[in-house]
């Protein structure tokens, strides 16, 4: 058996740092002058003490790095501890949530997922709502080091391609870490300011922009208001489309961005591949939207900009309910969810680049068909491609395409019609946010799901957002015993 103290000991870190962001809802209900600011001054305490104490009893295994079982392990077992602790406020405050209800709330905003089984979000004590949005923010931050540094190390789903990107910093993981998430943090905490003031002088109340921009830059979707981005037209949502475009590109490269290397991020094959996919996107929509419906051409541009963008970045907001749009539409918004923004970004789903070294391999092979002779190798950005990487790339497609059959399946022997069924999977293991149907669409929330529903999108939200592998190594008895 291996030491579990390093492990207990940086989760318990985490926990007791969760515990300490609590604080700040509660200034926020301080402020606004309701009794609510109690809930969260419990659960800080509450959180604090027990991430402290964990912390404390694992101390000893401090500074002595981590295996490559002791990461697998620490990747998901701070998905899945945080948004316990998370779920408190929801529990003890107004929301008056259930513990499945609470779970499914806080695990969709840490893995910035962004589907919500709570209504009457504008009519919730400021606390909450700025409590879902710091999930998301939280969340963001945490998936772009565990892209950059963990995954990559693990050789999870491809990533390995990226290993050179993470600052060429050698040395054990956990130091690695803190010097990647230094960086990164500057620029991503910049970024969000720079969206909450953009929002302001587009006219959107303070709050709301502090709120929206939290789950803008996080690419999470949650909303103080029932009608999502709804509330908000016009210029507000160019406003978000380019911000959650940039969420969605590689932080790294706006790392090396600030210190005077610009090309790097120009030069990108999946940032261009991403931006040229959004850019074809809006234009066929914005077509048929013009056809369909007799409004001018901008706010079909408008419209399709945005919830293109909110859906293939994994954000989520919806301004309009798409579902009136036609059967051409909705079914093209179940396929543009699965294909997702750039790895090392706080974008979620299958990713860019995964497609890209797909159909690189597939133009190889199709070349080896036709010329048995000759020898063709994938390249990507430039350098060749290892056999390594395309198996790691071939096996997260064929477990993607299994585990979003599965959930589908459990989801429909639960009673849930095809539709909610499908698009409930898909949105959870690519940690979308809203799905299809009358029930889980724009228009709608997942409350009305049973609870079996509930804990199968909890289960697909954690694995999809770590990459699948990630999670499924550690449930074979090989793990264990290595």
């Amino acid at each position: 058996m291996f030491d579990l103290r390093p492990v207990g000991y940086v989760i318990g870190l985490l926990v007791a740092i969760l515990g300490l962001a609590m604080l700040l809802p509660m200034l926020a209900d301080l402020a606004q002058g309701n009794g609510h600011w109690w809930v969260f001054l419990e659960s800080a305490i509450l959180t604090i003490l027990t991430g402290g104490l964990v912390a404390l009893s694992c101390q000893s295994g401090k500074g002595r790095g981590l295996s490559i079982q002791q990461t697998f392990l620490l990747t998901t077992g701070v998905w899945v501890a945080l948004p316990i602790f998370g779920s408190l406020p929801f529990m003890f405050g107004a929301t008056e949530a259930r513990f499945v209800d609470a779970f499914f709330e806080a695990m969709s905003g840490l893995t910035t997922t962004g589907s919500t089984v709570f209504s009457g979000l504008d009519d919730l004590p400021r606390g909450v709502n700025l409590w879902r949005g710091m999930l998301q923010w939280l969340g963001g931050i945490g998936i772009i080091v565990v892209a950059m540094v963990f995954l990559p190390e693990l050789r999870v789903g491809g990533m390995q391609i990226f290993r050179s990107e993470a600052f060429e910093t050698m040395g054990k993981i956990l130091p690695r870490a803190t010097a990647i998430s230094g960086q990164i943090s500057v620029i991503y905490v910049g970024l969000t300011v720079v969206c909450m003031v953009s929002y302001i002088l587009m006219g959107m109340p303070a709050f709301d922009a502090l709120v929206h921009s939290l789950t803008t830059i996080s690419t999470g979707g949650f909303s103080s208001h029932d009608a999502s981005f709804g509330t908000y037209s016009g210029g507000m949502e160019y406003v978000a489309s380019v911000f959650m475009i940039l969420a969605a590109m590689p932080f790294v490269r706006y790392v090396q961005l600030v210190n005077g290397h610009s090309t790097p991020l120009f030069r990108d094959s999946q940032v261009r591949a991403f931006l040229m996919t959004i850019a074809v996107l809006v234009l066929i929509f914005t077509v048929v939207l013009t056809w369909i419906f007799p409004h001018h051409w901008e706010k079909s541009f408008r419209e399709a900009l945005f919830n293109i963008t909110s859906i293939i970045s994994g954000t989520g907001y919806a301004s309009v309910d798409y579902m009136g749009w036609g059967s051409f539409i909705i079914t093209m918004f179940f396929f543009i969810g699965l294909i997702g923004g750039c790895a090392g970004s706080t974008a979620c789903s299958v990713k860019i680049f995964r497609y890209q070294l797909l159909f690189a391999s597939i133009q190889a092979q199709i070349k080896r068909i036709r010329h048995p002779r000759g020898i063709f190798t994938v390249r990507y950005d430039g350098k060749k491609v290892t056999e390594d990487t395309l198996s790691s790339v071939m096996s997260f497609f064929v477990f993607f395409t299994v585990t979003l059959g599965l959930l589908a399946v459990a989801l429909g022997m639960t009673g849930l019609d095809f539709t909610t069924s499908l698009s409930g999977a898909a949105t959870a293991v690519a940690n979308i946010g809203p799905g299809l149907g009358d029930i889980i669409g724009p228009a709608g929330n997942f409350a009305p799901l049973n609870d079996t529903a509930k804990w199968i999108l909890i289960v697909g939200m954690l694995i999809g957002r770590l990459e699948l592998l990630a999670v499924f190594v550690i449930l074979t008895p090989q793990f264990w015993r290595g």
